[in-house]
């Protein structure tokens, strides 16, 4: 059995169904098992848990041998201590962890919230469990966050309009989370995910627009603006790293990685790919 958490989001939903396309038994894990009920395939058991309370994800893990490992928001805050989920999981008996960590580890290693990642590999590392590592950069469903200011104003704001980072598709970094969950060939691998080329927020509203078929205008956020827009779901060093990767990304920031591909057998899908399959929530 092959534990998923975040199982409602942008990567727990596509990861859940291949796993269980693929034959496995899963728990999808969500603090709405409500929620997971509804976004997930039938024959998948759903269990209510906070990560923020480690103790009440042990339900979850009995029986498992996998555990898809994505943080929510407020674990990355400084009193956040995700590694007791690391330590449940060896006192389960769990085989295999797959982190969903950040690029930012590698590119920015001494961000706040990038060095509580690095902290967390490492326990991971350690643990004596088989282990994967994913390292996405930028979501192209973070696009989500226009989704109600294009349908009702037709205009997407954000920061830094002109600087643009390779945003990776969650389907792909399902795609690679489901691999390494189930072969064993990518035991202690490190995955840098990306999607097939740079795009900034200006061209991500032209595509939104071609497929709407209508216009939308963009609006240069200031840097200010765009930290209390965050910091409404993420903690503020959450929000401080981001914004320091997209408005001034280095050259490992603006690089293609070859990862997806190597895993998956296809290359990225780029950010039009996305908008097709999620138009619905821009219209």
């Amino acid at each position: 059995m092959i534990v998923v958490t975040g199982a409602t989001g942008n990567i727990g939903r596509p990861l859940t169904q291949a796993l269980a396309e693929a034959g496995e038994q899963v728990t999808a894990v969500s603090r709405n098992a409500a929620q997971a009920s509804a976004a997930t395939p039938d024959g998948v058991r759903h269990v209510a848990a906070d990560l923020a309370e480690p103790a009440g994800l042990a339900p979850a893990l009995d029986g498992a041998k996998a555990l898809f490992l994505l943080l929510s928001g407020d674990l990355h805050s400084p009193e956040a201590r995700p590694a007791d989920i690391i330590d449940l999981a060896v006192a389960n008996g769990v085989h295999r962890v797959v982190l969903l960590s950040s690029q930012g580890v590698s590119t920015r290693p001494l961000g706040p919230t990038r060095v509580a990642m690095r902290a967390l590999e490492d326990s991971l590392r350690e643990s004596g469990l088989d282990w994967a590592v994913l390292r996405p950069g930028g979501f192209a469903s973070n696009a989500l966050a226009w989704a109600e200011s294009v349908r009702t104003q037709g205009t997407v704001a954000a920061p830094f309009g002109d600087v643009g980072v390779p945003v990776v598709d969650p389907a792909d970094i399902a795609e690679v989370a489901a691999a390494c969950l189930l072969d064993d060939r990518h035991s202690g691998g490190v995955y840098e995910l990306t999607g097939p080329e740079v795009i900034t927020p200006r061209g991500q509203a032209a595509v939104i627009a071609a497929a709407l078929g209508s216009p939308v205008r963009f609006q240069e956020l200031t840097r200010d603006e765009a930290k209390a827009a965050m910091t409404r779901f993420v903690p503020p060093e959450l929000a401080d790293d981001t914004l320091d990767i997209i408005g001034a990304p280095n050259a490992a920031e603006l690089r293609i990685s070859p990862d997806v591909e190597r895993v998956t057998g296809h290359a990225p899908r780029p950010f039009g790919d996305w908008v097709a399959r999620n138009l619905a929530a821009f219209g």
